[in-house]
C-alpha cells in the first residue's frame, strides 16, 4: 500500500466508530494516533523531498531555456553575417534546447501537482490527528467521569441515607451540564473558524475582482 493510500485510509477512518467497537477504547485511539504521527512525518518528508525536486527541474527548465535563448542569438548574428551554415547548426541546437526545456517544463508541471497533492493530505492529516488527540481527551475524562459517579453511587448505596440521593442527582445534573457548556463552546469555536475561513475567501475573490477591474481600466478605450 503506498504512502498517500495509507495516509487517506487514515484520513477516512471514523473516529467515533472506531472507539465505540474497541474492547479497550485508550489503547485503540493510542494506536491510531501513533499511526497517524507515523504518516504524517513520513508525508511531511516527502513533501520536503518533492519541493526539493520541483526546484532542481525548475533550474533545469531555465537552464535550456536560456541555452536555447543564447542559441537563437548565435543564429541571428550569423545571419546578420550571411554564414548560413553556421546559422543552421545555431538552430539545430536552439531547437535541441527548446525540446529539453518542453520536457522539463512538463515534469516541472506534474511535480507541482503532486506537491500540491501531497501538501493536501499532509493538512487533512494533521486536522485527523488533532482531531484523534482531541476525541483521547474527551475520552480519558469522560472515563474520569464514570469512575467517579461509580464510587459516589457505590457509597450512596453501602450508606443507604436517602437524603443524600439528592445530592448525588444534583452532581449528575452538574456534570451533564458540564459536558454540554463545553459542547457548546466547542461548536462556537468550529462555528468562528469555518465563518473566517469564509470571510477569508470572500475577500480573496473580492481582491481578485478589484485587480480584474483596474487592469481593465488602463487598457485603451
Amino acid at each position: 500500500m503506498g504512502l498517500l493510500e495509507r495516509v487517506g485510509t487514515l484520513i477516512r477512518a471514523n473516529l467515533n466508530d472506531m472507539i465505540d467497537r474497541a474492547e479497550d477504547p485508550q489503547k485503540m485511539i493510542k494506536q491510531v494516533i501513533l499511526d497517524m504521527e507515523n504518516q504524517y512525518l513520513q508525508v511531511k518528508t516527502q513533501v520536503a523531498v518533492s519541493i526539493a525536486d520541483q526546484h532542481m527541474l525548475e533550474k533545469k527548465l531555465k537552464e535550456n531555456e536560456d541555452t536555447g535563448n543564447d542559441w537563437m542569438r548565435k543564429a541571428e548574428r550569423a545571419v546578420d553575417k550571411s554564414e548560413d551554415d553556421l546559422a543552421r547548426g545555431a538552430l539545430e541546437r536552439y531547437q535541441t534546447a527548446l525540446r529539453l526545456a518542453q520536457s522539463y517544463r512538463e515534469q516541472v508541471d506534474d511535480q507541482k501537482a503532486q506537491v500540491e497533492t501531497l501538501k493536501g493530505a499532509l493538512q487533512k492529516l494533521e486536522q485527523k490527528l488533532d482531531e484523534a488527540k482531541s476525541k483521547r481527551d474527551l475520552l480519558l475524562a469522560r472515563q474520569r467521569r464514570s469512575v467517579a459517579l461509580g464510587k459516589a453511587a457505590r457509597a450512596q448505596g453501602a450508606i443507604g441515607d436517602h437524603s443524600k440521593g439528592a445530592t448525588f442527582n444534583r452532581l449528575k445534573d452538574r456534570v451533564h451540564h458540564s459536558e454540554a457548556v463545553a459542547t457548546a463552546e466547542v461548536e462556537l469555536i468550529t462555528d468562528d473558524v469555518g465563518e473566517r475561513l469564509h470571510r477569508m475567501e470572500r475577500d480573496t475573490e473580492i481582491d481578485r475582482l478589484l485587480t480584474d477591474l483596474k487592469a481593465r481600466r488602463l487598457l485603451p478605450g
